[in-house]
């Protein structure tokens, strides 16, 4: 029998998974060109195509539509950068997470830095979203990651303590995958991302929550903040992909990830 494989190592087999938040950058024609642009660049590519790296992307709302129908007959999926935690009711000017799959979301991120920092957002209301985007059967994003740059095992027990507070709001009944980015608050924005070491440390330690728990059938666990062309190299096989913003807003760019991914999985 051989040996196991370490938690904090990805097997070999499993696709890479790239995904892009457009957040409020781009109107509609700019969405709707950068979606043909991703789709012209990346749609056949034949690691895209037999599913060795699995590609989304996250428009703004009213991008929604045009960015899937350029992607259409392509398998880049779609998804939203946030839902309510309620299916119906009055919640004016809420989205809910049956009514972003009926729209032909796949994703749905959860608990970015930027809701909680400017709408206020809390470990409760994250769990509800969690729990509301995994019972529409959405596939939720869920962004983890400390606000401000300290030593590695401080990291860790910021990050594990945030995922414990997202799954504590999980129903037992439900069984589904669950991507976790992480997202080092101090990183984004910056020039480059976090230092690998670092991030290798803290994908470990979440890896091994989301192992351990029998409600989450897949999960994955992917690096946000400043990723960019040549961070899935250099942070090797710690990672399951990346969650990418504005260094993917190029799709000649984002192509170059893609080769990146697919050289890892040849």
């Amino acid at each position: 029998m051989g040996d196991a494989v370490p938690p904090s190592v990805v097997p070999a087999t499993k696709p890479l998974l790239l995904g892009v938040s457009l957040k409020l950058y781009l109107d509609n024609a700019a969405s709707q060109a950068w979606a043909h642009g991703v789709a012209a660049a990346v749609g056949g590519h034949p690691a895209v195509v037999d599913g060795r790296v699995r590609l989304f992307a996250l428009p703004s709302l009213p991008a929604l539509h045009a960015v899937r129908d350029a992607f259409e007959g392509t398998p880049i999926a779609v998804g939203a950068q946030d839902l309510h935690w309620a299916e119906r009711g009055a919640y004016t000017g809420a989205v809910s997470g049956a009514d972003l799959l009926d729209a032909g979301c796949t994703f749905v991120e959860v608990g970015h830095a930027e809701r909680r920092r400017l709408f206020g957002e809390t470990d409760e209301v994250v769990a509800r979203k969690l729990a509301a985007a995994t019972r529409s059967g959405l596939t939720p994003i869920l962004c983890i990651g400390e606000e401000t740059e300290r030593p590695v095992e401080d990291a860790v027990a910021a990050s594990t303590a945030q995922l414990a507070a997202a799954l504590a709001g999980l129903d037992d009944a439900v069984r589904g995958e669950v991507i976790v980015a992480y997202e080092p608050v101090w990183a984004i924005g910056r020039p480059q991302p976090a230092p690998a070491g670092h991030v290798r440390g803290v994908v470990a330690a979440l890896r091994e929550i989301l192992d351990g728990d029998p409600r989450i059938t897949d999960s994955w666990v992917i690096y946000g903040g400043s990723a960019r062309s040549g961070s899935l190299s250099n942070l090797g096989s710690s990672v399951d992909g990346l969650f990418m913003g504005r260094f993917a807003h190029d799709p000649e760019d984002f192509a170059r990830t893609v080769d990146e991914a697919a050289r890892l999985r040849t």
